[in-house]
């Protein structure tokens, strides 16, 4: 039998954890009435066949990602563009982060606990950029840079976690 790559034992691990079922409880306790609004909007809708939150977490993740591109290669000249994509990144960031709530509600088993970790890494990932954007806009752009990068390394881990799930598992169909 192949052994499993540090990816797959990861998943496993985050998967069958009784603390991230702990977690995952948590945060339906403290979602729960939002989720049952959100379940009832056109953020969780059958449309497409498919989950909205994937198509969603495009817009989020380009924002933040066109964000640190302009920080790193595009100087000082660059600051204000970054700051609006941050921005706009943030603003996105909601919509998709309620898209993707509705969809972990009616999850279970080792699919509720990956996602209660990848949502965690969202949740952290909202609340660095939200960090950096009000580091930009008090003229701290350096503080800004470090909490976008940190943002996109935490959203990179997260959305493996969601791609998992969505590809691998399949649990973005709509069938």
């Amino acid at each position: 039998m192949a052994s499993r790559s540090l990816p797959q034992r990861v998943v496993r691990a985050i998967g069958e954890s009784p603390l991230v079922e702990r977690l995952a409880h948590a945060q339906e306790v403290l979602y729960g009435p939002l989720i049952e609004r959100v379940r009832q909007s056109p953020l969780h809708s059958d449309v497409l066949g498919h989950s909205l939150h994937p198509s969603l977490t495009d817009v989020t993740t380009g924002c933040w990602l066109g964000a640190s591109l302009l920080d790193v290669a595009g100087g000082s000249q660059s600051w204000r563009g970054a700051t609006l994509l941050a921005g706009c990144g943030v603003l996105a960031a909601v919509p998709t982060a309620l898209a993707g709530a509705a969809d972990l509600s009616e999850l279970s088993g080792e699919e509720r606990r990956i996602g209660a970790v990848h949502s965690l890494g969202a949740d952290t990932a909202i609340f660095l950029f939200t960090g950096s954007l009000i580091a930009r806009l008090r003229g701290r752009h350096g503080r800004g840079l470090k909490l976008a990068l940190a943002g996109n390394l935490v959203m990179a881990a997260a959305g493996f976690l969601g791609g998992h799930l969505a590809l691998h598992r399949g649990t973005a169909r709509r069938d």
